[in-house]
């Protein structure tokens, strides 16, 4: 049997460009706001392309597969049931996790978590895919969905002619999902390859009023515009230190002041995170380092190759004093970063708890003040965003000495250590030291 499909109007906008007529189309954010019929298109869309193609293979991505099973499968048998689709049509391996059709198509269950062991979704690097499904795209990195890009339209596309396809359906998130599909295409530059559908509540016919009701009832003002109006420009956190498109700016900013060359580099703890150094002219960071698993002779090494490459003197080298970065700091004679000594003396003007919480406030002040550019694409620039969007001032209901979130709370947020911003704030020790440090 093949199901009649009969889509609401932004649904149906999303068939056309889903459809294997349409050749340009690659990657389809939906979405944008609650209730507006994104995981019964993702559920249709893959169901019906299991009859039309046999043997195909697809997959559905979600952040935790716990709540796939739970919450997107469950969706996917009710859009069957509604279909009338006997239920020997779909066997669903429980083991192995994934939709198996009668006719040989398939349909995968991809639990989408950055795992600090694989931070490049190595774990995917083999797979082939016709196409496929990420469902609640903001709740993922940014790295699933690279690895995923490369996944897809490597099995049995040429057999049926059909390019390959991502469907992304979200709710509003600040990640890199803003400034992959949202923003490009508010300014009109999003790639041609490339589409995004904002379908809301009131755009869907088939909503139950219940739903919309609660929808009304929400109380937290951002999740409200989000969720209701989707409203990709919430930003109603008093603790955040820095604008969101003032990070975005950084990168377009090429007029930033170029100057005295400086090394800031934030070193692994233990093995467990990535060293990473980064190179500045003046307030341009023209060039990022990232050493996984290195020891710190090597780290130190490549510092010193740095050095004499942009011929950098000691006097303008700084590295995390904090846990093994003592080690190199000792290797290399140069000035070490401790990030709970006393703050430098700032005229009276502010109260802060620390030395790191301190330069964070500045580089707050600089980015928000389109100060500093950085010279940086692809996954780095993302990481660099994440972090940098969960710069956030600790207690900010309470009087008393500035501080911000520590670094505990922060792998919460992003489950992960904020290497590329620590490098980064490290370069104001320089700036609230008037320009020169103090060899100790």
């Amino acid at each position: 049997m093949i199901p009649t499909i009969k889509p609401f109007p932004k649904q149906h906008e999303a068939y056309r460009l889903l459809d294997k007529t349409n050749k340009t189309i690659n990657y389809l954010l939906y979405g944008g706001a609650a209730g507006g019929g994104k995981s019964w298109l993702g559920c249709e869309w893959l169901m019906t392309n299991c009859y039309f193609y046999p043997g195909s293979k697809w997959f559905i991505g979600r952040e935790e597969l716990k709540r796939l099973r739970d919450s997107t499968y469950i969706t996917f048998k009710k859009v069957c049931a509604h279909h009338e689709i006997p239920r020997e049509d779909f066997t669903y391996n429980g083991q192995d996790n994934y939709l198996l059709h009668f006719n040989g198509s398939r349909i995968d269950f991809l639990d989408l978590r950055y795992l600090p062991s694989d931070p490049l979704y190595e774990r995917y690097g083999s797979l082939e895919y016709t196409g496929g499904w990420i469902e609640e795209g903001g709740e993922i990195d940014f790295g699933a969905y690279d690895t995923l890009k490369a996944r897809i339209g490597r099995f049995f596309n040429d057999r049926f002619e059909l390019v390959p396809k991502m469907l992304i359906t979200c709710n509003p998130k600040k990640n890199w999902l803003y400034q992959t599909f949202y923003l490009p295409e508010r300014q009109g530059i999003l790639p041609k390859n490339m589409a995004f559908i904002r379908s809301l509540v009131s755009d869907n016919p088939d909503i139950e009023s219940t739903y919309v009701d609660s929808l009304h009832n929400i109380t937290d003002k951002a999740k409200k515009q989000r969720l209701l109006y989707g409203n990709w420009e919430y930003s109603d956190d008093p603790a955040d230190l820095i604008e969101y498109e003032k990070i975005l700016d950084l990168f377009t900013n090429e007029y930033a002041e170029a100057g005295r060359w400086y090394i800031t580099a934030d070193i692994a703890r233990f093995g467990r995170d990535k060293s990473v150094i980064g190179v500045w002219n003046g307030l341009r960071l023209e060039k990022i380092v990232t050493m996984a698993k290195k020891g710190i002779d090597k780290v130190a090494e490549r510092i010193k190759e740095l050095r004499m490459e942009y011929e950098i003197p000691l006097s303008s080298v700084i590295v995390d004093e904090d846990g093994v970065g003592g080690g190199v700091k000792d290797t290399l004679r140069c000035k070490g970063f401790v990030n709970n000594s006393k703050p430098k003396v700032d005229k009276g003007r502010q109260n802060f708890d620390n030395l790191k919480s301190q330069c964070y406030f500045k580089l707050a002040e600089y980015v928000n003040e389109g100060k500093i550019y950085v010279n940086v694409n692809g996954e780095i620039k993302q990481k660099l965003i994440e972090d940098l969007e969960v710069v956030k001032q600790k207690d900010v209901d309470k009087d008393g000495k500035k501080g911000v979130l520590p670094k505990d709370k922060v792998k919460e947020l992003i489950q992960r250590s904020p290497d590329y911003s620590d490098m980064m704030m490290m370069r104001m020790f320089y700036e609230i030291s008037g320009g020169s440090a103090i060899m100790i």
